[in-house]
């Protein structure tokens, strides 16, 4: 049976583009589609779809308004399309707070080079997101409420279109939604190996940011190793992730610059559209960003800093790779594993997509696979220092 797919977006151009692109997949169906949020939120209660794309920009109601409101009433995974701009990152990232799980650039150039390949992206996506089962919140949502430290999350939209609501004080909120993951408890915590570490790396794609935020917000602030981050994400969007990330948390996080030395307590978020490498420094670590060959498919690769960093810090890591599509950082982790490292994999229930976790696990390179609630804890106990 096909994924059913309903399409937003005031563009009728959009619209019709769209429904094409996915109705040549013999695994999608359109059924329906709508040219503003309030609409969106009215077929989505009618049509049942098992996917939504959604705009950003509308009138009436805007997409972030719509995505929230969708995720309160009839939780469907949501994909949002948004322009590659600093605004566009912005109100990206407050779709994710509304409870939508992915996002793609607007304009199909910038999706891939190759239009067939952004074609088959699109849809790829769409098939991935309509295979996860999401469930109806229990009760009311809580209300929105402005984060202690900056009275909203760094880099909160401050409007972006007229007619819009994206700019107004409800969106200016709380973290990133976990509406989208299943209510269940959480495992127990692993018991700590012993190993001493000297690094933490983590490396997500599709669900990374929600997931990310979960984990590093509760870390303290004296956490005692650098982390190096390496999410899937474009160039205009890694500034005001890194933004929101340590505006939130204890511990100090801020897109990777080349030379910056690797400090205990601190992550470094690979910047989009470049490649993030270490080397050592003394004790410690220094960044290498670089553009790296135009062929790579991922700018930043999970691959290539765990790569690197096998061979700065020898076994002295623990990597984790999270929820994300494809198999990026199963070669990384493989080089990791050979020289004494230790690799953990989110669980796949806990996963928006079970690719990149699941390419790891597979291999025979993981030790642990953990739930999302769990995996903080378990950082925390296992790379505490002795």
């Amino acid at each position: 049976m096909a994924i059913k797919v309903l399409v937003v977006d005031d563009s009728s151009f959009f619209r019709r583009r769209v429904s094409e692109i996915i109705s040549q997949d013999a695994e999608l169906e359109v059924i329906g589609t709508a040219t503003n949020g309030l609409e969106a939120v009215k077929m989505a209660a009618e049509l049942n779809p098992q996917v939504i794309t959604m705009d950003i920009e509308m009138p009436v109601m805007d997409g972030i308004t719509a995505v929230r409101e969708i995720m309160a009433k009839t939780p469907i995974p949501i994909l949002m399309f948004s322009s590659l701009t600093h605004d566009g990152a912005k109100a990206t990232l407050d779709a994710l707070d509304a409870g939508a799980l992915d996002f793609l650039p607007k304009r199909f150039e910038d999706i891939a080079t190759n239009k067939d390949d952004a074609i088959a992206l699109l849809q790829q996506r769409v098939r991935a997101l309509g295979r996860r089962r999401l469930f109806r919140p229990i009760g009311r949502p809580a209300p929105l409420q402005p984060h202690p430290l900056t009275g909203g999350l760094a880099g909160t939209v401050a409007g972006t279109a007229a007619g819009t609501s994206v700019g107004s004080s409800r969106l200016q909120s709380q973290s990133l939604s976990q509406s989208q993951v299943p209510v269940r408890q959480a495992a127990p915590t692993i018991r700590a190996s012993g190993k001493q570490y000297k690094l933490l790396l983590i490396g997500t794609s599709t669900g990374g940011p929600v997931a990310l935020q979960k984990i590093l917000t509760q870390f303290p602030a004296d956490y005692p190793h650098p982390i190096l981050l390496i999410q899937h994400m474009p160039a205009a969007f890694t500034p005001a992730f890194a933004a929101r990330l340590n505006g939130l948390c204890k511990i100090q996080v801020k897109e990777a610059a080349a030379g910056d030395v690797l400090s205990p307590g601190h992550a470094y978020l690979a910047p989009g559209g470049m490649q993030m490498l270490v080397e050592r420094a003394g004790t410690s670590g220094r960044i290498k960003v670089l553009a790296g060959n135009a062929d790579m498919n991922y700018k930043p690769s999970v691959d290539i800093t765990f790569a690197s960093a096998s061979k700065a810090f020898g076994g002295d890591i623990l990597a984790v790779v999270l929820t994300g599509m494809g198999a990026d950082g199963r070669e990384g982790a493989r080089m990791l594993k050979s020289v004494g490292a230790n690799i953990w994999a989110q669980d796949e229930a806990s996963c928006v997509v079970y690719g990149m976790p699941q390419a790891v696990t597979a291999a025979g390179l993981t030790s642990q696979s953990i739930p999302l609630d769990s995996m903080a804890e378990s950082i925390l106990k296992e790379t505490a220092r002795g």
